[in-house]
């Protein structure tokens, strides 16, 4: 029952990551509508009747712009921050899960720690999720890599990382200054460079599975992408680039470990949740 994971899409038009362990089944950001979603999801084989929560990074919308219309047609909780809730009026919600104070708290078999980030949104945080001894973090939509954040994020078995632009790609291309200042600042996104940095700093051998996600289609290329992380990812044991259209398949975590996740001083997804009208 170790953790498997895969992406409905990654980019500024739509993100979407399905985290999957035993019976439980995670949907981490929505910014499709329901009919794409479902068409998305139908692909790697579920349903969003499956889904056990919705869990949002931020109010962007490429990455909240459907959870509103899909936890309702579903009957779905929702996870968030509450600056999150607060940033973006998406509508009644069957139930919502406040995120406070960015505690880890369980889903199943799942273990969710809420990691906070810099980006130019309310209170966005990314997440590290753990089951029976396997680890997965998810980090895109962020300017900097913080000690916070690297403590998090540095020895996760599987993890999902931002390598947005190509500095002189944004430089050159085609947004305007106060885009490019705010795509390439401390509250932005990370570059293929910072990626590099990260991975170079924590290393990449314990590593099963690198995604490298949320790469500009006007701000960068694969190419660049790959020249800019190939050193830095060579130790991990897999290595993908997610895209806008496809996102990426089911992978799996492999685990020994078949310990359950810690519970002392989580939240319990089946506490009492909070109806927003």
């Amino acid at each position: 029952m170790a953790i498997r994971f895969a992406s409905l899409g990654s980019g500024s038009k739509g993100n979407g990551t399905l985290v999957a362990c035993g019976d439980h089944c995670l949907l981490v950001d929505c910014g499709f509508t329901i009919k794409e979603t479902e068409r998305r999801m139908a692909r790697l084989g579920v349903s969003p009747a499956d889904l056990s929560a919705i869990l949002v990074t931020h109010e962007h919308s490429d990455h909240m712009g459907g959870v509103g219309p899909l936890a309702r047609k579903y009957r779905l909780p929702v996870y968030l921050t509450p600056g999150t809730l607060r940033a973006r009026d998406i509508g009644t919600l069957p139930q919502v899960h406040l995120i406070e104070g960015h505690q880890p708290f369980v889903i199943g078999d799942i273990q969710v720690t809420p990691v906070a980030v810099p980006h130019d949104a309310r209170e966005a945080a990314q997440f590290v999720f753990r089951s029976r001894g396997s680890s997965l973090g998810l980090l895109t939509d962020l300017g900097t890599i913080t000690p916070h954040v690297e403590s998090h994020f540095g020895d996760c078995d599987a993890l999902v990382l931002e390598a947005n632009h190509d500095p002189q790609m944004l430089a050159q291309g085609p947004y305007p200054p106060s885009l490019k200042r705010r795509v390439g600042g401390a509250y932005g996104h990370l570059s293929n460079q910072q990626a590099a940095g990260f991975l170079q700093r924590v290393g990449s051998d314990h590593l099963q599975h690198l995604v490298v996600a949320h790469i500009s289609e006007k701000n960068n290329s694969l190419d660049l992408a790959r020249a800019a992380l190939s050193d830095a990812a060579a130790s991990a044991a897999n290595c993908i680039f997610a895209c806008q259209q496809e996102g990426f398949d089911w992978l799996q975590i492999s685990s020994t470990d078949i310990a359950s996740p810690p519970r002392d001083g989580v939240q319990i997804a089946n506490a009492p949740a909070e109806t927003i009208d």
